[in-house]
């Protein structure tokens, strides 16, 4: 009676003490996490002005709803500051947007940027904080912006994108446009593919 007495309370105090293991280790994977949020949100870099170039085709306005869907939780994208603008008319310049073919719906996302994107993946993976599980960056689309359209410009958010990468909030402008199928001359864009090797077609 007494072995089987003994035997009862070894295996409870082993179980509870793998118990206790397994939530260390969740603890500490969540500490880690945040921790690593937290290096990368320090600070938000740059400014919301727009390129020089581009000044006097938008003005800017306010609309706080606009603004709302544009910034981001620290870690999660998005902007960490931003203006909207308006557009007083219709762009002679394309916006360019890098984006994934395996969801034709992400030709005409949310994020767009001023200029053509140069320089390896990694690279504008770093600038415009894009984490790899979000797109493999296949294609390019630039689009010229139609008069009287809403855009929020600013530097990126940082983006946690798993324990072994990060990237910290950029000063690279990042535009945000809500409804880019309709803010856009379709019917103008030009499309490239060839992973940041861009061939028109």
């Amino acid at each position: 009676m007494n072995k089987i007495l003994l035997t009862t309370l070894l295996t409870v105090i082993v179980s509870g003490c793998e118990t206790f293991t397994d939530l260390s280790a969740t603890k500490n994977t969540q500490t880690k996490e945040t921790d690593n949020v937290a290096s990368v949100s320090e600070s938000c870099p740059g400014s919301t002005e727009i390129p020089a170039q581009f000044e006097q085709y938008f003005k800017a306005v306010d609309d706080q709803e606009l603004l709302d869907k544009a910034l981001g939780e620290a870690g999660k994208g998005g902007l960490c500051k931003g203006q909207v603008y308006e557009s007083t008319q219709e762009l002679p310049a394309d916006f360019f947007r890098a984006w994934n073919s395996t969801n034709p719906n992400s030709e005409f996302g949310q994020w767009w940027a001023f200029f053509k994107p140069e320089g390896s993946t990694s690279e504008y993976r770093e600038q415009y904080e894009i984490c790899f599980q979000w797109s493999p960056l296949d294609r390019l689309v630039s689009c010229p912006l139609k008069a009287q359209q809403k855009i929020v410009v600013g530097p990126g958010q940082s983006a946690y994108c798993s324990q072994y990468l990060s990237y910290p909030a950029s000063e690279a402008l990042q535009i945000f446009i809500a409804d880019a199928a309709n803010a856009f001359n379709t019917d103008q864009c030009l499309k490239a593919t060839d992973h940041f090797n861009w061939v028109e077609n």
